[in-house]
């Protein structure tokens, strides 16, 4: 059937200063209200809601209004009207006018909807993922997948305005290991191989540099077979970026453009740079977490040449055995935490793998301590002086032989205290770098070291020689953008020279043959000239959903999985037909 009412406005377009005007409009009912004499229908597109009359006067549209329940899909022709004083909404930018319907035509019926169609209604997730169509009609949701397009806009404007050219990378491609866990495609006319679904584009971009594209982005596609969480899918999107004839410096530096353009574009955030700088070794050493949030304080302070003459034996054991005695001033924990309460954060300290959790409180009415009685009242003084402590603070101490255990648990404490005592601005936001990450870290699963980030990362000019007799002390050329305690994106300045490469591999545990056949194109390509390169790659989603305040990654995806990396809407992934296996030579034993 044609369509008789051709839109010629957007609902929540049209003004005051419409009075007056013939408009045609379109879109979904929100609401239906019969109040005898007159229908009054909530008609709600892409940009807003506006409130259309229906009266006797107009019979047959009348007539047809009655017609319409929620979620029908409608067109109207009708005139604007101001409403009258008593009827104004200010809640909307359309509130002050009204259309007179003058005409109706139902372009599509629609069943009564699972749940609500606005903000506040109280929904399973599942449900909402199983009929995504219908929550992405929420002004929220609308909202969000629009805040994703104008950040799309405001990244590509940038970055071509400053000589970056946009290039597409293979989807189907080999894989390769040394990262998380592959997607793997079967290849119908190569029986017995397999593509990879690319966990990033870190091979093709290094190409690009060898192939003098000089500056490169893409909005890329990545996927990872891994465990999922709030801020984690399996397939995600990237802001993936390589520059050429660069050091660490100059990608920072843009990076910081970059954010400031991208932030205050879409946002109402005001961007400072250059970005604070700290180095892994500081950020572990403060805060317990390479990627630290600094909207509160409440730094870690190492106190293990203090305890180390103390007859306090956990804490004496610790330190002599290389380990570390670490803790964090409670400012006014004293007043906050009942005895109860503190034995409730010994607890919550083992929760995030501390042994224990010793303590001094400076009450009113002095010290009080169970470990107190193992010190000194000076080496207890010289404790409190340490953490700038004054009558009514908490402090908390975690020891341990392991150092890396220390930070790690007292830094996932200092977070659980800050949420709890409410000690986070919620609308400031702390961008910072995190640099010189170690080159590599040891895996207990495989009992070997990998790479930290990845295989490609050079290390530090004056740590190469430690690759020959000490290569878990070399630092990598590798930073991370930090905002409010998430990793925002990371980066690295790239090996370019075969020689360091494959002696690269070598550390990680490849063999020759093994390194060549796994990543022989890249060292190939190294063959024929390579320029010093390095870029940095951001998480989209996440990104989307800092700057928007969300706590869940999945309402800024259109049609994002479950945590066990399903789809409700379409039930993937499913079983295929028998026919497609035999043709990729699969047979299935599950």
């Amino acid at each position: 059937m044609e369509k008789k009412i051709k839109r010629n406005f957007y609902c929540g377009d049209l003004r005051e200063e419409h009075e007056g005007n013939d408009v045609c409009l379109s879109g979904w009912v929100q609401t239906r209200r019969d109040l005898g004499g007159l229908i009054f229908v909530d008609l709600r597109d892409r940009s807003g809601i506006i409130q259309v009359v229906f009266n006797p006067e107009y019979e047959e549209a009348f007539k047809k209004a009655d017609e319409i329940r929620s979620e029908y899909v409608i067109s109207v022709r009708g005139k604007v009207s101001k409403r009258p004083e008593e009827n104004v909404n200010p809640k909307i930018p359309t509130g002050y006018i009204e259309i007179i319907g003058q005409e109706i035509e139902i372009l599509s019926k629609a069943k009564t909807p699972p749940f609500l169609i606005e903000d506040d209604a109280k929904v399973d997730e599942i449900v909402r993922l199983k009929y995504r169509y219908l929550d992405l009609r929420r002004p929220k949701m609308k909202e969000n997948i629009i805040f994703r397009s104008k950040l799309n806009k405001a990244i590509r404007d940038f970055l071509d305005e400053n000589g970056f050219i946009e290039v597409e990378t293979p989807i189907l491609t080999k894989s390769t290991p040394e990262g998380a866990r592959d997607y793997l495609v079967p290849s119908r006319l190569n029986p017995g191989k397999f593509y990879a679904l690319p966990q990033s584009p870190q091979l093709f971009k290094q190409i690009l540099m060898i192939g003098g594209m000089e500056r490169y982005y893409q909005i890329a596609r990545c996927f990872r077979d891994e465990d999922l969480r709030a801020d984690r899918q399996p397939e995600f999107t990237q802001l993936d970026m390589e520059m050429s004839f660069v050091d660490v410096d100059d990608v920072i530096s843009l990076n910081e453009k970059l954010i400031k353009y991208v932030v205050e574009r879409v946002t109402d955030i005001k961007v400072n740079i250059p970005f604070p700088r700290i180095t892994y070794n500081e950020a572990m050493e403060k805060y317990g977490s390479d990627k630290p949030d600094t909207r509160f304080g409440m730094e870690m302070v190492d106190v293990s040449d203090a305890v180390i003459n103390s007859d306090f034996k956990v804490f004496k054991d610790a330190v002599e055995n290389g380990g570390k005695v670490k803790g964090i001033n409670i400012v006014n924990g004293s007043n906050l935490f009942s005895r109860r309460q503190i034995d409730e954060l010994v607890e919550k300290a083992k929760e995030f793998g501390a042994k224990g959790l010793a303590w001094i409180n400076i009450a009113e009415e002095g010290i009080k301590s169970p470990i107190a009685k193992f010190f000194s009242s000076e080496q207890i003084e010289n404790l409190i002086s340490k953490f700038n402590a004054k009558t009514g603070d908490l402090i908390v101490f975690v020891a341990d032989k392991d150092p890396e255990l220390v930070m790690t648990s007292l830094g996932s404490l200092r977070l659980y205290l800050a949420k709890t005592l409410n000690l986070i601005e919620k609308d400031k936001f702390n961008f910072l770098w995190v640099t010189e990450f170690p080159l590599l870290e040891y895996s207990e699963e495989e009992k070997r070291y990998v790479a930290k980030h990845h295989p490609f990362t050079s290390p530090m000019d004056e740590d190469i020689y430690l690759l020959e007799s000490e290569p878990w002390k070399a630092r990598a050329k590798a930073y991370d953008i930090v905002l409010n305690g998430t990793e925002l994106g990371g980066g690295s300045i790239r090996i370019h020279n075969t020689d360091l490469q494959e002696k690269m591999f070598e550390v990680l545990g490849f063999s020759k043959e093994r390194a060549w056949n796994n990543f022989g194109f890249l060292l190939k390509a190294f063959e024929y000239g390579t320029p010093p390169h390095g870029g940095i790659a951001y998480g989209l989603d996440r990104m989307a959903m800092l700057l928007l305040g969300l706590d869940s990654i999945r309402d800024c995806i259109a049609f994002p999985k479950t945590q066990n990396a399903s789809c409700p809407l379409t039930d993937a992934p499913s079983e295929v037909d028998q026919k497609q296996l035999k043709e990729l030579h699969i047979q299935l034993k599950i």
